[in-house]
């Protein structure tokens, strides 16, 4: 949501608000989400777009710098713990912003759906040892998840077809092959030329439709478009 200034270099919290408001959704999963920054106010944007939607929420900051937090967050209207949150590796050669991710499990109609949040590295080499890390016991091979419905998403900085790509759907499905326009783009939200954000999804996670809306304040409000899935779910073990 990059931390909430537009295109249009405006800060608003209530603009990013609104923009998820519009669609309703179950969950919600937000990259670039500040708190305590001097560019954005200071304000603390998970807990304000929280109450704003008068959902929960569980928030993970894996860059901190003088005070001000820097990560993704994890939204429901739904009951929701949170599992694991912490940083992903990066490569030794370069210093580089560090990632993470947050893990969070919502109850859905009887089940508990494993979310996967994050924010992948802006190299390739990187963003390989990250996606293998997401994909081990850590995270989505870890016994809590891999035997629960499972979601991972995020933006990946990555496209598909790429080494980190191959990575994720080797565990998991991407979700646009299977009820959306697989040829659909993400970035940047103003003239759409690559698609970075995925939603991936594991046994018991039936995607019914994925869309990218593409609307003035989808265009403005961030420097990506929305992925929106409207899903089914049901038992991973037998379904």
């Amino acid at each position: 949501m990059h931390h909430c200034i537009g295109i249009d270099r405006r800060h608003s919290v209530e603009r990013i608000a609104e923009t998820i408001r519009e669609y309703d959704p179950d969950i919600v999963a937000l990259q670039e989400v500040e708190v305590n920054h001097k560019r954005s106010a200071r304000i603390h944007q998970p807990s304000r777009i929280a109450d704003l939607l008068r959902m929960d929420y569980h928030y993970h900051p894996p860059r901190i710098r003088q005070g001000a937090g820097f990560g993704n967050a994890v939204l429901s209207k739904h009951n929701m713990r949170s599992v694991h949150c912490g940083l992903l590796p990066t490569v030794s050669f370069v210093n580089l912003q560090q990632r993470g991710a947050v893990w969070a499990s919502v109850e859905l109609d009887g089940h508990h759906v494993q979310i996967v949040n994050t924010h992948f590295g802006l190299l390739g080499p990187e963003r390989k040892v990250q996606a293998h890390e997401v994909c081990g016991l850590n995270w989505l091979d870890h016994p809590d998840c891999r035997t629960k419905p499972r979601i991972l998403c995020g933006d990946f900085n990555t496209i598909p077809g790429s080494d980190t790509y191959r990575i994720l759907e080797g565990t998991l499905k991407d979700a646009q092959h299977i009820a959306g326009n697989p040829k659909v783009r993400t970035w940047p939200s103003y003239l759409p030329m690559l698609r970075y954000d995925h939603v991936f999804v594991g046994r018991g996670v039936q995607p019914r439709k994925l869309d990218v809306p593409k609307t003035q304040r989808t265009r403005v409000s961030s420097d990506h478009l929305p992925v929106l899935m409207d899903f089914s779910l049901s038992d991973p073990l037998h379904g």
